[in-house]
């Protein structure tokens, strides 16, 4: 590069915890911002950085435009230079909407319907063969070929077999001119007074013209006469030769010659499952449907239906009209609404479910006279079915929340597409089948089929196939090629979104701007992280500045410029340590540096547990890529589950086993995948997932909330002199019910800015500045400090403060324990990583009593945390398993994987090439292990 470097230079940050900091980053390099956790990485790249820049460009708006975005207030920096265009690519933003599948996120499947509206084949469903369709030129070539010297008729359809008496067209059509129309086969003169059966079906064809094939006068006018025809048959003509019955049908459309089915020319929109033209009418295009399961309506078959057996009643306000209904059923059984449901037959269930028409004839015993019953009743499931329909009642939210299950679609079998977008195919196979294939397969499948078009269509094919292969590259650089284009966004984790979203960005190729990115490599195996590196390297070699959050070690010693910051976390970090070339990094003292060295480390422990012996059994679980895999999971001992990024990792533990293990203990309703059986189900006494879905979607979550200790917090400050003297109640002290809370925002504390293209924005509230509460309530005060001030401190001054109040400090202390201190009790979720998230669970579990018979399960735990975290949540989990607790952990951290009593390698490779589990044992047995990859990367950390 020229002496010249150039900067980003930021002068005076201050936003949350950062003090006073002047930094200089270099522009088009790639530079690494690492630290311990809350040490303020993400306070400079995310709320400074970033925030200006967005800041900046929504400036750039008209005044008008800006008064929708309201005022994005101004990150707290003196000034920041050489800020270029600004790109965020956190986890937090993934699209949670049924629709929006891994095609439509990275443009791959506009692409690909593009390519099969211009060069796909269209076949009869019914047939099998190969529609075809014609041009006016090529009719016209057609006819005077086949029919040299013969004298035509011209027809237009116009009706095919619909029933009517068709007086006005007949009408319109004598004015027009027309004198002759073929009618069920009969040609006849057409009348003004013409009117067919209007109960029979018609086919009526009007004759436009009479040609002689051969002849000058009908040569010259052929042309016009066919468009005429064809504008009045909409693209269909047909050609009758006198004396003869038979017509011979020509479509511009896509037609079938033997049944006369015609299919309209396809669009990029024939093939979108968004767009009506595109999408299966039966689910409106998701691919599954909420159908009702009559496993859930009976919880307990002990309870009568007055009892409030039949759940589905107790949802249902108006249901007097039902239970009458559901009597009459029960009385032809000789059983009332006071049975209890065991004893009710499967007749009368069915009846009561699906509906009966019927008439019964019942002897009352002591009257001695029959008694006619007639029942006329639809069932309860259509009943149901019909509120649900109607989205606007309550009831219908409830009865599908309740009731309902995701099934797939029978009409589309889960392709989301119209049975006629299936018709089109390319090399045979239609655009459902092409989206279901991995992206690996993709690729194959593309390189492949360009030697099966003809030369036309390889033209046209040509520019959209080299768009659909670079994006593609892009996306399978950073390692995903297991996922297939219609897999859902809502099932991908955090670190695979993210992911995505780079690839879209690098396939985007924008220069000069500034990319800022958020630990992109969580849930990246060793080797896929060597690739990950080379996509950024590639985003910063085509003139675009890098700027990485980041704690792993190889992007780390790969970057060309490292900031460390810290030298703690929260209030007593923000600081910049350490700024300089990753060589150099190993002279710092810093605590990154000291794990980078080797100065610190996470001890491997002597000895590996032996467990007690006992284990759970899963055989033969062949859900997604599974292979008919035999898990065991030893218990009372710390295991791990590793392998390559879509090797089924997720599929064994988050799919099938935890699904199973859910239903067993808490009758839960998700279904597991498919297994054979599974055994050791005894050995454990209680399951929990601590997994990195947010703890709250709302601002009105937070630490504090979910662990349940603000319930102890509001109850100590009720207790206080000054709430018993103005009579405040614990209600008083909550943000989320009137009496003591701001009501402008309504204890938001926030105000929500919807931003119609861009994420939301939240703005302090202007009545209590964020405090959440009235000015009364802040009066109260423990300690010193109102409920506002215990919301804002951080949780390692928590647990000083609360130092003298068990209930309290156990929890505080918890949290602390696992390595949360500098986040503040009442920090909104929604402003919380994944692996904060999943921490704050992991604290809210510990503080709860111990039964020392758990089986924990944890999908990445060190999200986002730095060496040093991570020594710490290691030793939090650790004093679980010595209470006799089993962990299952699925990591693809090295410092987790060599503390693990017991490994269990997946693989050998993402997607179908994984789904076997290809070692396993302890850390000392997987080195040698030939096959494992995990193994390999292992062997250097050992």
């Amino acid at each position: 590069m020229s002496e010249s470097k150039e900067y980003i230079e930021v002068y005076g940050a201050r936003e949350h915890n950062l003090k006073n900091i002047d930094v200089k980053i270099p522009r088009n390099e790639l530079v690494v911002i690492t630290g311990l956790s809350g040490s303020g990485k993400s306070s400079l790249a995310f709320d400074t950085i970033f925030a200006e820049g967005q800041r900046r460009y929504i400036e750039t708006f008209s005044a008008y435009a800006r008064q929708f975005l309201g005022g994005l207030e101004r990150p707290d920096v003196d000034k920041i230079e050489g800020l270029s265009p600004v790109i965020a690519i956190e986890q937090k933003t993934t699209n949670k909407n049924p629709r929006s599948t891994v095609g439509t996120v990275t443009e791959l499947y506009d692409y690909l319907r593009l390519l099969f509206a211009r060069v796909s084949d269209a076949y009869s469903h019914t047939t099998g063969k190969k529609l075809v369709s014609y041009t006016e030129d090529q009719i016209l070539d057609t006819i005077k070929e086949n029919y040299k010297g013969e004298k035509l008729m011209l027809m237009a359809p116009v009706v095919r077999s619909r029933k009517g008496h068709y007086h006005e067209l007949f009408v319109q059509m004598a004015k027009k001119g027309y004198g002759q129309a073929r009618i069920d086969g009969e040609l006849q003169d057409i009348e003004y007074d013409l009117k067919l059966d209007r109960y029979k079906t018609h086919d009526i064809d009007i004759v436009i013209d009479r040609w002689i094939i051969g002849e000058s006068a009908s040569e010259a006018r052929m042309e016009k006469s066919l468009r005429t025809a064809m504008e009045m048959g909409e693209g269909l003509i047909g050609i009758q030769m006198l004396g003869s019955t038979e017509i011979e049908y020509f479509s511009k459309n896509l037609m079938d010659a033997e049944t006369g089915h015609s299919l309209a020319l396809p669009e990029p929109n024939t093939f979108s499952f968004n767009s009506p033209k595109g999408s299966c009418p039966s689910c409106k295009g998701l691919g599954t449907i909420k159908k009702i399961n009559t496993d859930y309506f009976v919880e307990n078959p002990k309870l009568s239906i007055n009892q409030g057996g039949l759940l589905p009643l107790e949802d249902i306000k108006s249901n007097k009209w039902i239970l009458a209904q559901i009597k009459n059923i029960l009385e032809i059984f000789g059983l009332g609404l006071t049975t209890p449901f065991k004893d009710i037959p499967a007749e009368a269930l069915d009846y009561m479910y699906n509906g009966c028409h019927k008439e019964f004839n019942k002897d009352l015993k002591y009257a001695g006279i029959t008694k006619k019953i007639k029942i006329s009743f639809d069932g309860l499931i259509p009943f149901m079915e019909e509120i649900i329909e109607e989205k606007e009642s309550y009831e219908g939210v409830l009865l599908e929340r309740h009731f309902t299950t995701e099934e797939i679609c029978p009409e589309c079998k889960g392709t989301r597409l119209q049975p006629g977008s299936l018709s089109f195919k390319i090399d045979g196979k239609n655009i459902a089948e092409i989206n279901g294939l991995s992206l690996s397969d993709l690729k194959d499948w593309l390189r492949d089929v360009k030697d099966k078009f003809s030369p036309k269509q390889a033209i046209i094919a040509h520019e959209i196939l080299k768009e659909i292969e670079t994006r593609l590259q892009f996306l399978l650089d950073v390692g995903l090629e297991y996922l297939s284009l219609s897999r859902s966004s809502r099932t991908l984790s955090g670190g695979e979104s993210q992911r995505i979203r780079l690839a879209t960005q690098i396939g985007s190729q924008l220069v000069n701007v500034l990319y800022i990115l958020d630990e992109p490599s969580i849930g990246l195996h060793q080797r896929d992280n060597e690739r990950l590196i080379k996509s950024l390297k590639n985003l910063r070699d085509i003139g675009n500045s890098v700027l990485v959050v980041e704690h792993d070690k190889d992007m780390i010693m790969e970057a060309d410029e490292v900031l460390d910051i810290g030298p703690r976390a929260g209030k007593f970090g923000g600081e910049i340590l350490w700024q300089g070339k990753p060589a150099d990094l190993l002279k710092a003292d810093t605590i990154t540096a000291d794990y980078i060295n080797g100065k610190r480390k996470i001890a491997i422990p002597e000895v590996r547990r032996e467990g007690n012996g006992k284990s759970i059994v899963l055989k033969g679980a062949t859900g997604n890529n599974l292979k008919n895999v035999n898990l065991e999971i030893p218990l009372g001992k710390l295991v791990v589950v590793t392998g390559i990024s879509g090797s089924g990792k997720s599929s064994l533990i988050n799919g099938t086993l935890y699904p199973i293990l859910n239903k067993h203990f808490y009758r839960a309703v998700q279904e597991p995948l498919p297994y054979k059986k599974i055994e050791g189900l005894d050995n454990i006494d209680k399951i929990v997932d601590v997994d990195q879905t947010p703890i709250g979607r709302t601002p009105r979550s937070n630490p504090a909330t979910y662990t349940g200790m603000f319930t102890d917090i509001r109850n100590l400050f009720s207790e206080l002199p000054e709430s018993k003297i103005r009579g405040y109640k614990p209600g008083r002290f909550s943000f989320n019910v009137k009496g003591g809370r701001c009501e402008t925002c309504q204890g938001g504390g926030l105000k929500v800015i919807e931003m119609n293209f861009l994420p939301d924005v939240y703005v302090h509230c202007e009545t209590c500045n964020g405090k959440r509460f009235n000015r009364e309530t802040l009066e109260v005060r423990y300690k010193g400090k109102s409920i506002s001030d215990v919301l804002d401190m951080t949780i390692d001054e928590a647990v000083d403060f609360f130092q003298p109040i068990p209930k309290i400090f156990a929890r505080v202390k918890t949290l602390q324990d696992v390595g949360l201190g500098y986040i503040t009790m009442g920090q909104q979720s929604t402003t919380l990583s994944g692996g904060e998230a999943q921490r704050i669970k992991l604290a809210t579990e510990l503080a709860k009593r111990q039964t020392g018979n758990t089986l924990y399960i944890l999908d990445e735990p060190t999200t986002g945390l730095h060496f040093e975290d991570v020594k710490i949540l290691m030793d939090a989990i650790n004093k679980l398993v010595e209470l006799g607790n089993s962990f299952i952990i699925i990591e693809h951290n090295m410092d987790v994987i060599k503390l693990a009593d017991h490994i269990i390698d997946v693989g050998p490779e993402g997607g179908k090439h994984g789904g076997e589990i290809i070692a396993k044992g302890t850390p000392e047995e997987i080195i040698k292990s030939k096959k494992s990859l995990t193994g390999k990367y292992l062997k250097k950390e050992m």
